[in-house]
């Protein structure tokens, strides 16, 4: 007897990069994280959080010591500095990250660690993430994902998601989504989590990084770490 399931289609994208500290050497890029599902894998089927290049390397490192002998997808290189233009290097380094994660949401393997799923659908910083994983916090994982769709930060309730179904590339733009209403988890003030972050100016333009030129005249790039 033949079912008739649905195809699962987990579908994201790393857009929107946004600097930090413009202007000085702590300067940092963080990335809107858009995912949009219909995998019966994930807690929420929209999601839209925000994260930086160093909370990716905690990820594949974590990712990593829990797949046992499955190989866990490469994140874009990382050297001292970068001697070019700033907006070339972050849009190089924005397509490496999305090519990583549409590869992690591929292997059942990995989709197997509550650590990717906070880090895609929650705020928390990567030291409540691992206390929640360990039940040290005073949520569970599904809890705390639950929340974070709660409060706002989910778009998918808006109707504005079908583009994400569409061609995947990174041409193929999702619809603006928003990520404002970000608020501190409550009780997770121990582990460190951050202050809402304010929502980022309208369109994906990037501010680029202000920084020493060198002696043949390219800008060099302080890399976020």
């Amino acid at each position: 007897m033949l079912e008739n399931r649905e195809e699962e289609l987990t579908t994201v994208r790393v857009q929107d990069p946004r600097v930090h500290n413009e202007g000085s050497w702590n300067s940092y890029v963080d990335y809107k994280i858009f995912l949009h599902t219909n995998s019966k894998a994930f807690t929420a089927k929209t999601s839209c959080v925000r994260r930086r290049y160093r909370e990716f390397v905690w990820l594949r490192r974590q990712l990593q010591k829990n797949a046992g002998l499955v190989p866990v997808p490469e994140l874009p290189g990382k050297s001292a500095f970068f001697v070019g233009s700033s907006d070339e290097f972050i849009e190089r380094r924005r397509q490496g990250l999305q090519q990583f994660l549409e590869r992690v949401v591929q292997s059942a393997v990995l989709l197997s660690d509550s650590r990717l799923h906070l880090f895609l659908q929650s705020q928390l910083p990567v030291a409540a993430i691992e206390a929640c994983v360990q039940g040290r916090g005073p949520h569970s994982v599904t809890e705390a994902i639950l929340h974070y769709a709660m409060a706002g930060c989910a778009w998918g309730q808006r109707g504005d998601s079908a583009g994400l179904w569409g061609q995947r590339g990174d041409s193929a733009a999702p619809p603006a989504a928003s990520c404002a209403g970000l608020e501190s988890f409550p009780y997770w003030g121990d582990f460190g989590m951050d202050e809402a972050r304010p929502e980022s100016p309208a369109g994906h333009q990037v501010t680029p990084l202000e920084s020493p030129e060198s002696p043949a005249g390219h800008r060099v790039t302080p890399l976020d770490t």
